[in-house]
């Protein structure tokens, strides 16, 4: 693992990790299939821990990962189930991605939200203590994690954390909860866990109901015109690789110096932070026939403004944002509009562009 080490701290992204066992849990998610392409790219042997795939279409599917990695279907509320499954895996590194991660249906099922989120997050840490021997864990919650008081300035990671809806607020509590796992049992059993609070993500392959790009590109697909729930919120929209980026780095950095990082955030700073609006006005530049209006709200509460400091990141991890609002948008784009059999070219050009220019 040295040779890992080394080559994040040089390079902030490429693992080298040829023969590296990395778990990630939620690989049948958008962002853990993205991240599962990635891994696999630089050598890493992948295995995946997560439900059955939502849908056919999922990137998952897309990319043949079933085939392409060790592919465990459970549910991370199973305590045992997870444990074997982990035990299995035998990882030096787990991404910590399963979590139920839409606010609407978080109104819908409240209690499955809070026990995904927490109690799951839990589970995955327990397991990765049953291995006896250290391991490093990234939990990656979200930028909801703090308490929005709709003000002007960037949320850092020493804020009051909070959340008005299910989601939010399980996230929220999921943070608190591994910060009292790593005070009570981190320092005797060497596993190491540090959260990672992402912004709002968009890119090729998601197709995540309740999600402003795959919602516009399905209602395009049928020549319908997107209506727009919130028009003006505001928020920290970068695209997948970014945050990613962001995760590697920060494994990296825990496993190198583990007691200096406990939480950090990963967006597009506060000149990438970007209305709903103008989110889709870019998006639908793309084609003429893409057309949008703001619609009336479904009346369920929503913050409108919410951007992400990332001091911490630029400072320890030497990590900043590659892309550009417009060129993740492009990027977004380039992922919706190729055939599904090109899609794993799309996915594999990213990252190799992504890696080449951050090393620039």
């Amino acid at each position: 693992m040295e040779d890992l080490v080394s080559a994040l701290r040089a390079s902030r992204l490429q693992l080298h990790a040829r023969g590296v066992r990395v778990l990630v849990t939620g690989h049948t998610g958008f962002k853990g299939a993205w991240l599962c392409e990635w891994l696999m790219q630089d050598g890493a042997q992948v295995f995946g821990v997560s439900l059955p795939p939502e849908s056919p279409d999922v990137l998952f599917s897309v990319l043949g990962h079933r085939d392409r990695l060790d592919h465990v279907e459970c549910d991370i509320r199973n305590r045992a189930a997870l444990t074997r499954a982990v035990a299995r895996a035998d990882p030096e590194i787990i991404f910590h991605l399963a979590a139920q991660a839409l606010v609407r249906r978080s109104y819908r099922e409240p209690l499955l939200t809070w026990e995904t989120n927490v109690c799951g997050t839990l589970n995955v840490l327990e397991a990765a203590r049953d291995l006896g021997r250290p391991v490093t864990v990234i939990a990656v919650t979200t930028d909801k994690v703090y308490r929005n008081h709709e003000w002007e300035f960037a949320y850092r990671e020493v804020d009051e954390l909070g959340g008005h809806d299910p989601y939010s607020a399980s996230k929220a509590a999921c943070e608190l909860a591994v910060a009292s796992w790593r005070s009570s049992f981190a320092g005797e059993s060497g596993v190491n866990v540090v959260t990672a609070r992402a912004g709002n993500v968009i890119g090729g392959g998601d197709v995540s109901e309740d999600r402003i790009i795959p919602d516009c590109f399905r209602a395009w697909s049928r020549g319908d015109v997107v209506e727009l729930r919130n028009p003006g919120s505001t928020r920290p929209w970068q695209h997948v690789l970014e945050p990613l980026s962001g995760y590697l780095a920060l494994a990296a950095h825990a496993r190198e110096d583990p007691a200096t990082m406990d939480a950090c955030n990963f967006g597009p700073g506060a000149e990438g932070d970007r209305s709903v609006e103008e989110l889709v006005r870019t998006m639908a530049s793309l084609d003429p026939n893409r057309r949008w209006l703001a619609g009336p709200s479904d009346g369920r509460h929503e913050a409108r403004a919410l951007s992400l400091a990332i001091d911490r990141a630029r400072q320890r991890l030497n990590w900043v944002p590659v892309l550009s609002f417009e060129e993740s948008v492009a990027w977004t784009n380039s992922g919706y509009v190729a055939p599904p059999h090109a899609m794993r070219g799309v996915v594999e050009r990213q990252i190799g562009e992504y890696v080449t220019r951050a090393g620039s």
